[in-house]
C-alpha cells in the first residue's frame, strides 16, 4: 500500500474510465517473460544490506528470475557482483546462499578454474590451453552494483542507467534524518506468496482494501479506514480541508506514535526526526520493482520482493533498529502488527490470484481511488514497449 501524502490542491482521483492490465499479464508464462526481461533483468534491485557482508570475503547469492548472482566483499572491503557462473562452461560458483569463502579467490567446484574477487581469471588447471587463448578474455560476467543509505542493489543490463538512488518513485519521501546505514536488523520475516508480482504492487498502491482487510491497521490510520490513502483521494476533500483530524488528513490515531500492536513505541525515538515525521507516523521510499523502505520514529521496515514464477513471488521483511536501542526495545509488539498486516496483505493477493483464472475474466477496470494502479501500470507497460533485444534465449530467462 502506497502511503505518501500528496501535497497539493485538487483532486487526486481518476475522472475517466481506465481498464487494467490484461488477466494473462499475471499468469501466463510468456508474460512472466516480458517482465524478468523487460524489467527486472534490467532495473536496479536490493539484495541485502551493506552490513549483511560485512567482513572481507563475505558473500551472498541472489536469484531474479533465472538468474543468479553472487554478492561479495573482495579482500579491499570493496564490494563486487558477478553472475554465479564460471567462464569454462558455465557451472554455478557458489551453492550456498551466503558464508566467507575460504580464500581470496573464487574456485569453480566443477574443473577449478579460479577467479579473483576482482573477477580476473587467475589459474586454469589445464595441462596446455589452446592456441590464442588469453586468460583476459574470460573474467567473470560482472554486475553493475550500487549502494544507497547502506542497501546493496545491482542490475542485470550490461551498460545500466543511473544509479540505486535515482531509481526511487518520485514520490518517495526524504528518509535523510532516519540513520538507515548504522540499524541493525531485529527481526526478519521471509514468506512465499501465491501470487504474481504486480498483484504486491497494486496491492500496496491502493486503500480500498483497508477497511474490510486490515481492520487494526485503519483503525491506527484512520484515513485508511475510509478506504483513503490520503486527504486529496476524497472527491470532496475540500469540505474537509480545514480539518486536520487524522481521519482527513492522515496520520496516526490520536494518542498513537508509530506501527505496533497497541500504537506506542517500545524503545527510543529517532533523535533526528522532524515534527511533520514524527506526526505522519510512517514515511516511505519506494524503488521498483524489488522494494521499499518505511521509516517510524523507532525503527524502519524494509520489504524486497523477488519473483519467483508467474503466480509465485517471495518476500522478505526486515524491522531494523539502533543498535543500542535493541535491549530496550519491545520487539514483540512491532513485529507482531507489521507481520500481521503482512499476513494480510499476502492472503487477499493470493485470493485475487486465484480468481484471475476465469476464462470469462480478461481485463478488469480501475476505480478513482485507484489512481496509483494506473500509474503502475502505465510504468509496466512503459518498460515493456522500451524493450530491446536482450542477449539471452527465452530458455534463459524461465525458470
Amino acid at each position: 500500500m502506497q502511503k505518501n501524502p500528496r501535497e497539493h490542491s485538487r483532486y487526486n482521483g481518476l475522472t475517466s474510465l481506465e481498464p487494467t492490465l490484461p488477466a494473462s499479464a499475471y499468469r501466463e508464462a510468456d508474460a512472466y517473460r516480458l517482465d524478468l526481461e523487460a524489467i527486472w533483468y534490467r532495473s536496479w534491485l536490493m539484495v541485502c544490506r551493506e552490513a549483511d557482508l560485512a567482513e572481507p570475503l563475505a558473500f551472498r547469492t541472489a536469484r531474479i528470475g533465472s538468474q543468479e548472482v553472487v554478492v561479495l566483499r573482495d579482500e579491499t572491503g570493496s564490494l563486487r557482483a558477478f553472475h554465479n557462473t564460471c567462464r569454462h562452461r558455465g557451472s554455478q560458483l557458489c551453492q550456498e546462499s551466503e558464508g566467507r569463502l575460504k580464500a581470496r579467490l573464487l574456485t569453480c567446484p566443477y574443473h577449478a578454474w579460479t577467479y579473483s574477487l576482482r573477477g580476473d581469471l587467475v589459474r586454469i588447471p589445464s595441462k596446455s590451453l589452446p592456441e590464442g587463448f588469453n586468460k583476459d578474455n574470460y573474467p567473470l560476467y560482472r554486475v553493475a552494483l550500487s549502494v544507497w543509505r547502506g542497501l546493496v542493489f545491482i542490475n542485470l543490463a550490461e551498460d545500466p542507467d543511473g544509479s540505486a538512488e535515482a531509481s526511487f518513485d518520485s514520490a518517495s519521501r526524504d528518509l535523510s534524518n532516519w540513520p538507515l546505514e548504522t540499524l541493525v536488523p531485529g527481526h526478519r520475516l521471509t514468506k512465499v506468496m501465491n501470487c504474481n508480482w504486480k498483484i504486491f504492487w497494486e496491492n500496496f498502491n491502493e486503500c480500498l482494501h483497508c477497511p474490510g482487510v486490515h481492520k487494526d491497521l485503519s483503525r491506527l490510520v484512520p484515513i485508511y479506514g475510509r478506504g483513503l490513502m490520503a486527504r486529496h483521494d476524497d472527491p470532496e476533500w475540500a469540505r474537509y480541508a480545514d480539518n486536520d483530524a487524522p481521519e482527513f488528513s492522515g496520520g496516526l490515531r490520536a494518542g498513537a506514535e508509530t506501527w505496533s500492536r497497541d500504537g506506542r513505541v517500545h524503545g527510543p525515538v529517532f533523535a533526528g526526526l522532524t515534527p511533520a515525521e514524527r506526526a505522519a507516523g510512517q514515511t516511505y521510499a519506494t524503488s521498483l520493482p524489488s522494494m521499499f523502505v518505511v521509516g517510524h520514529v523507532d525503527y524502519v521496515r524494509t520489504m524486497r520482493l523477488a519473483p519467483l514464477g508467474p503466480e509465485q513471488t517471495e518476500l522478505t521483511a526486515e524491522w531494523l533498529f539502533a543498535p543500542d536501542a535493541l535491549a530496550q526495545t519491545d520487539i514483540d509488539n512491532i513485529v507482531a502488527f507489521g507481520a500481521q498486516v503482512l499476513e494480510e496483505d499476502a492472503a487477499i493477493c493470493e485470493i485475487n490470484q486465484k480468481g484471475l483464472h476465469s476464462i470469462r475474466h480478461q481485463a478488469g477496470v480501475l476505480m478513482p481511488e485507484e489512481y496509483d494502479l494506473r500509474h503502475f501500470h502505465e510504468w509496466v507497460r512503459g518498460r515493456h514497449a522500451a524493450l530491446q533485444p536482450v542477449k539471452m534465449t527465452s530458455a534463459d530467462s524461465a525458470r
